[in-house]
Order: C-alpha cells, then sequence, then structure tokens
C-alpha cells in the first residue's frame, strides 16, 4: 500500500470515529461551529493535509516571525486541538524571543516553547501564515528537517514552499482553513480554541469589515461556544501605552502625500524611525498604517519601520483598483490584494522611489474599466 493511501485511510479510520465522538453533546461546545463548506476542489488537500496531521506523532507548528494574531492564533488553536487528540506538539516562531505581549492572553501559550528547544527532525512541520520560506526565519531548517512539512495559509502571494500545501487565498484568514481542519478530523472547537480563531478572523478582517457572509457566521459561532469579543480583543487592538500618542503626532505629522502616483490614485506615506519608536511594542508601531490609510486622497498607504541602521519593514495598505501584493511581491515581499508589505534594505528615500515605480508602472486604469465590465 502507498504512503499516500495509507495516511487517507488513516484519517477516514480516525475521522469517523471522530465524528462520532463529536456528535455526543458535550457542555459549552456546539455541534454547528463550523467554517464555510469547502469547495469539491479542495477537498483532496484538505483530506491530506488531515492525514498527515493525524499520522504522525510529534508535530512542530510554526508561525511567521513577528507573529499577528492570525499566525499565533492559527499554531495555539490547530495545537491546542492536536493536543486533545495526545498528540505531541510545539508551536513556535523564530523572532522575537517572547510571544508579543497584546497576544499573551490568548489560551494555550503553555505549547510555545523557545526554537532552540524544538527537535529537528519531527515528524511533521507545519507553517501557519507564513507566505514564503524567509518568514520561518531561523526555523526554516525545521521546516526542512522534518520527515514531512505542511503549509497552510491564505495569501495569494503564497510561493508553495515545502513539500505539501493547504492554501486558500479566498479565506479571510489562516484561522479559517485551521477551523476547517479541525472539523473535518472531528476535533470539536471548544473554548480555548475557539478565543485564538476569533482573534485571527478579527484582525485580519479589520474587525470584519473585509468579512463575508461565512466568516461572519464563523464568528457568530464561536461567540456562541463562549467568546467574549470585547474582552478578548481589547488587548490586542485596543490598548496602548500613553507614549504610543507621542509617537503617533511625531509619525503622522510627518506623512507625506504625494496625489499623482499609482495614475492619480495617489501615495501617502511616512516613518518611524528607531528614535521616534524607542521604547514601544511591535504592536504600538504595526497600527500606524491603519490609520494612515484613512487617507482620502490617496488610494495606497504606505508605513516604513526602521529595524537597524538599513533596514526597514515596509507595511502597504490600499484601495480599489490597487493591488499591493502584486506591487510588494514585485519588491521581494508579498501579502494580500489590499494588504501587503516588503522588507527594504537601504535608505527609505530608495524604498520609496521604488514603491512609486511599481505603482506608476502598472495600469491602475485598466483595472477600473475591468471592474466594471465585470459588474
Amino acid at each position: 500500500m502507498s504512503e499516500a493511501r495509507a495516511v487517507t485511510d488513516l484519517w477516514q479510520a480516525r475521522a469517523r470515529r471522530g465524528s462520532a465522538a463529536a456528535s455526543t453533546p458535550r457542555a459549552g461546545v456546539p455541534a454547528d461551529v463550523t467554517p464555510r463548506p469547502v469547495a469539491s476542489a479542495d477537498i483532496s488537500a484538505l483530506d491530506r493535509a488531515c492525514g498527515l496531521v493525524l499520522r504522525a506523532r510529534t508535530v512542530v507548528l510554526i508561525a511567521h516571525i513577528s507573529p499577528d494574531a492570525d499566525a499565533l492564533g492559527s499554531a495555539l488553536a490547530l495545537g491546542l486541538g492536536l493536543e486533545r487528540r495526545g498528540v505531541h506538539v510545539m508551536v513556535t516562531f523564530a523572532d522575537p524571543v517572547e510571544v508579543p505581549e497584546s497576544l499573551r492572553s490568548l489560551p494555550g501559550q503553555h505549547l510555545i516553547v523557545p526554537p532552540d528547544q524544538v527537535p529537528a527532525r519531527p515528524d511533521l512541520a507545519v507553517s501557519l501564515d507564513v507566505n514564503s520560506a524567509s518568514r520561518l526565519g531561523s526555523l526554516v531548517a525545521v521546516l526542512e528537517g522534518a520527515r514531512h512539512s505542511l503549509v497552510v495559509d491564505h495569501h495569494p502571494s503564497n510561493t508553495h514552499f515545502g513539500e505539501n500545501h493547504l492554501i486558500d487565498a479566498s479565506a479571510e484568514a489562516t484561522v479559517v482553513v485551521v477551523a476547517r481542519m479541525l472539523q473535518r478530523m472531528g476535533i470539536p472547537i471548544d473554548g480555548d480554541i475557539a478565543e485564538n480563531i476569533y482573534a485571527g478572523l478579527a484582525t485580519d478582517t479589520a474587525n470584519f469589515r473585509f468579512a463575508g457572509a461565512d466568516a461572519h457566521r464563523l464568528a457568530a459561532r464561536l461567540i456562541d461556544v463562549g467568546v467574549a469579543p470585547d474582552e478578548l480583543m481589547r488587548p490586542i487592538s485596543d490598548t496602548h501605552p500613553f507614549g504610543w500618542l507621542d509617537m503617533l503626532s511625531q509619525v503622522l505629522g510627518g506623512a507625506v502625500l504625494e496625489p499623482d502616483v499609482a495614475q492619480g490614485h495617489g501615495l501617502v506615506w511616512t516613518v518611524i524611525d528607531e528614535d521616534t519608536s524607542s521604547g514601544l511594542r511591535s504592536e504600538e508601531l504595526d497600527s500606524v498604517i491603519d490609520i494612515v490609510r484613512t487617507t482620502q486622497e490617496a488610494g495606497v498607504a504606505a508605513v516604513l519601520k526602521q529595524v537597524d541602521a538599513d533596514t526597514w519593514q515596509v507595511s502597504l495598505r490600499s484601495r480599489p483598483p490597487v493591488d499591493v501584493a502584486e506591487v510588494a511581491t514585485a519588491l521581494g515581499g508579498g501579502g494580500h490584494v489590499r494588504a501587503a508589505g516588503f522588507t527594504h534594505r537601504g535608505a527609505p528615500e530608495s524604498a520609496i522611489a521604488g514603491l512609486r515605480r511599481e505603482l506608476d508602472g502598472r495600469d491602475w486604469a485598466a483595472r477600473v474599466a475591468a471592474l466594471g465590465s465585470s459588474d
């Protein structure tokens, strides 16, 4: 029997047992906490992914460097589900050394281990919410050394690194894909798992402004399980130290508007250097782009955050028809159509020059015409 067939048979046997167990009512665990139905074309990929997970005895779940709520929430949600099934599971990420303060209230923190304590050759290494191998940092060695690897993601710019892939660019967040996996494996979504899924879904949809009907229905079911949205999300997105206000006054005061860039759709950008960001968490710095992007006269917003003497992380946001994932990919990064980014080495002025070049080099007017003809 081939290994692929053995994995499929194993998944089918365990899924039948899990489904039977899940059909038994449990206190506080409704039976309908499920994501939207999976398209038939995606079923084989989902089955293969679940088979790999269920077959492994040791699973390492890897979030991207500087994990956000979708990356860490995906890893913790899947990790808690596998732990319930007796799997030896670890959650990790390469940088920073500690969990970002805003995410320390997410359930399942006991699963997180430092990267230097992860086995070099686990049965299975799973990357979550990672669009390219470079975003794994030093943990790319674990993904490459594992007996099997699996990439679970929702970024359209995913480079398809690794051995196996479960990628759905139509999913609002990676946690949506993880919710499907849990459902497929017959693992109930309890309160702790639900909090991780909700946190990732809320942050990646800008508090559901960019969420479809199915995502809203999934959120409602998570709330039915016991998620309290205000209590859960307050430390993640609504709590900042007083120094954040001073940083905002400097950074927003230095913003530059270039209305003619991107064929008149406009670009607004600003810079956060090391002096301005001193003493603030990455969470405070990451929040700036969501303020800058509200500029009425600009269809594209950019925030350049200094990492070291000559390295900058550039966060991008856009409105239709500008596709910043396409632009960021051309500059060595990636992301989503409306939210993307790249890393630049050199002066910030050269980063902006490259961004202008990519924005001006595409026919956005034709994109507008295409959007109109599809209505």
